[in-house]
């Protein structure tokens, strides 16, 4: 059996939630999301690599986290840096979070990567600016075949020197593009993403999101600068995913996976990034099942506090055919 390899490029910050529940969380967050999801669906001979900077104080509860997925590779999380992300989040509702963040990852570089070049896929979930630098995925497009799924949580979002996260215009987006072969974001990084306007940009505001009716536009340029496909997820509706057929954009909704209740979002995108990665070693080019794979492991992040909430591969793919009848 052939041995797929999947490497996390991201930060794991040590995150103080207080949830829309006011209940109070503390967890090791971003990048173990997307690769304890990526270990539940991927085979016991499969690896999944995260890819990463974190302080030394950080270093065995982060291995003790993983230790029990025997399918992801822990070599490549380095402290050597002393380097490593604090995240304090207060949700005021259940999608939207005040954020404050107190330490900062050494960024990942392409020395960090160059032994990890025969990945099928790379999925980067950054979620400040400077964590995966433009520079460390020009390399990999020069020097692999892999896929790059890329959120865009990381360029949208900026540091205050009182370490507020805020979110930010994405104005060097067309120089990423390229370097980029599926793109996801929710409507407030799309609305940060897309600045086109006669009279320059406008101001800003925290959580706006960009008018539906703009996503084409916003789409086809993406798709036209090189993406192979863009996803923009509406919160608890589902995900629009946009692509190219002959030149001429296509539009797909994909409804959400439901569940019966919310307990916490935290991680719910980089989940759903581990869902599209997973998807993409079946069928490159299947941006729909994606799409479902993508939801279905978003939702099993909202139904707990810890990483048991994660399903097997079997158990994922029922509820994917119950879902979408496929």
């Amino acid at each position: 059996m052939k041995k797929h390899k999947v490497a996390v490029l991201g930060p794991i910050p040590r995150d103080h939630i207080i949830t829309h529940n006011n209940e109070v969380i503390q967890k090791y967050g971003c990048a173990t999301h997307t690769a304890i999801a990526l270990s539940n669906l991927m085979s016991s001979n499969d690896e999944v690599i995260p890819v990463t900077h974190i302080r030394k104080q950080d270093e065995a509860g982060i291995n003790d986290l993983l230790a029990p997925y025997s399918n992801i590779v822990t070599r490549y999380i380095s402290s050597e840096a002393d380097q490593g992300d604090v995240i304090q989040l207060k949700f005021v509702d259940q999608n939207k979070r005040v954020e404050t963040q107190t330490a900062f990852m050494k960024p990942i570089t392409p020395e960090d990567v160059e032994p990890l070049l025969d990945c099928e896929v790379f999925v980067c979930v950054p979620v400040t600016d400077f964590e995966v630098p433009l520079e460390t995925l020009k390399y990999i497009k020069a020097n692999s075949n892999a896929s790059i799924v890329f959120d865009a949580h990381g360029p949208t979002t900026a540091l205050t020197v009182r370490g507020r996260r805020v979110t930010k215009f994405w104005v060097d987006r067309d120089m990423w593009l390229p370097y980029i072969d599926v793109l996801k974001m929710n409507l407030e990084e799309a609305n940060c993403s897309w600045f086109k306007n006669e009279y320059g940009i406008h101001e800003l505001k925290d959580n706006e999101e960009i008018a539906e009716s703009e996503l084409p536009n916003f789409a086809k340029h993406c798709l036209e600068h090189g993406l192979k496909s863009l996803y923009v997820t509406l919160d608890a509706r589902g995900v629009m995913v946009y692509t190219l057929e002959n030149g001429e954009l296509r539009e797909d909704f994909v409804p959400s996976v439901k569940v019966d209740k919310v307990i916490d979002t935290t991680g719910c995108g980089d989940s759903f990034a581990g869902g599209i990665a997973f998807s993409l070693l079946k069928d490159p080019n299947d941006f729909i099942k994606a799409a479902q794979y993508g939801n279905a492991m978003g939702a099993q992040r909202t139904q707990g506090k810890t990483f048991d909430v994660f399903k097997s591969l079997e158990e994922t793919d029922k509820i994917i055919e119950f879902t979408y009848g496929n």
